[in-house]
C-alpha cells in the first residue's frame, strides 16, 4: 500500500500526540533567549528540526517561526544551526516577561 508524499512527515519527523505537559516545563532554567530576525529568515526550518526539545513552532501569522518560551533552556543549537544567522541569543535579563 502506497503513502502519498503529502502524508509522510516532514523529514522523517513525528509530530507527538503531548501538547504540553506542566510539569517538565524547564524554561526558568534558560540564561539566554533566542531571538529571531524575521528579515533574514528564509524558513529553511532547521531551526524547528535541530531544536532537542522541540521548542520552534513554525508559521504563524506574525512570524515564520516561534520558540515556546516555556521549554526552551536557551541552549543555542536552533542558533548555532541556523545557515543564515536569523537567530540570536540574547541574555534573559534583557527582558522583564
Amino acid at each position: 500500500m502506497a503513502v502519498p508524499y503529502e502524508k509522510i512527515p516532514f523529514a522523517g519527523t513525528v509530530p507527538s500526540p503531548q501538547k504540553e505537559n506542566e510539569g517538565m516545563i524547564t524554561g526558568s532554567w534558560r540564561t539566554r533567549r533566542p531571538i529571531l530576525d524575521a528579515e533574514k529568515c528564509v524558513e529553511c526550518q532547521t531551526c524547528w528540526i535541530s531544536c532537542p526539545d522541540s521548542c520552534v513552532n513554525l508559521m504563524t501569522e506574525d512570524s515564520p517561526i516561534t520558540f515556546n518560551l516555556k521549554y526552551c533552556k536557551g541552549c543555542g543549537v536552533c542558533a548555532e544551526e541556523c545557515p543564515v544567522g536569523a537567530i540570536t541569543l540574547v541574555p534573559e535579563l534583557d527582558f522583564k516577561d
